[in-house]
């Protein structure tokens, strides 16, 4: 099992995250790509931690929503979502080969990446940017309780799917996080995260917000690393599944 993190969200002198400390715990790298968070310098910064480490790099694009860091919906065309998300890609996608990295997967961020969950036009405006990509790149995307639909749609664009589950965020029955603003959406306890992180992992069942079973498919696991208690976690989370990949 995988662990990926979100990261290289600072924005000129605003500093987010532990990016540091978090990387040499993780597989795969969210990398911001301006705009909801990010600006070039801190790409090329968080292109090279993660290339030191040995991390593969995946592109993080979102709205244009600096100002409420992506978590606002927007209403944009299909035409629209892929020309922004070829936009974030390719921005990255340069830094990354100028350092001799190569992107390998795109994860959408925030509103964007639950929008697309749920629209399939959105969806559809997503994958189109990857398919049309001069190289291959895999798509991140959320496990639910029944992914037949996401699959197929994904096949049909050619682009390979990779499932993506939360080690701190509560799910509802049908297998979607619960949103950050009802209570409990996101856990804090450690010991908490580290569990979920385990039975996620080892496909066993774990408990919704409506206290009923959910059994999720997935390859990999998104933790956080924007305080010391989450890096903790994530240290625990990496000791408990075994070395890297």
């Amino acid at each position: 099992m995988f662990l990926n993190c979100d990261i290289g969200e600072s924005f000129g002198a605003w500093t987010m995250g532990m990016d540091e400390h978090v990387m040499p715990f993780i597989d795969q790298a969210n990398i911001a790509c301006g705009f909801h968070a990010g600006d070039p310098v801190t790409m090329r910064k968080t292109v090279r931690l993660a290339l030191e480490h040995g991390v593969s790099l995946g592109a993080h694009p979102a709205y244009p929503d600096l100002q409420g860091f992506g978590r606002r919906s927007m209403a944009l065309h299909p035409e629209e979502i892929t020309a922004l998300v070829s936009y974030q890609v390719g921005a990255l996608s340069h830094i990354a080969g100028s350092e001799g990295g190569t992107l390998s997967y795109v994860k959408p961020h925030g509103a964007l990446y639950n929008d697309m969950m749920r629209n399939e036009e959105i969806l559809e405006g997503v994958l189109r940017a990857l398919g049309s990509s001069p190289y291959p790149l895999s798509l991140m995307a959320m496990t639910t309780a029944d992914n037949r639909r996401l699959k197929a749609v994904c096949e049909r664009h050619e682009v390979p799917l990779i499932l993506e589950a939360f080690a701190d965020r509560a799910y509802d029955q049908q297998g979607f996080i619960v949103p950050r603003s009802q209570p409990g959406a996101v856990h804090k306890d450690p010991d908490t995260i580290v569990r979920q992180a385990c039975d996620l992992a080892e496909g066993r069942a774990i408990s919704t917000n409506e206290g009923s079973a959910l059994r999720l498919e997935a390859d990999t696991l998104c933790v956080h690393g924007d305080n010391a208690d989450s890096i903790a976690a994530v240290r625990a989370i990496r000791e408990a599944l075994g070395a890297r990949a």
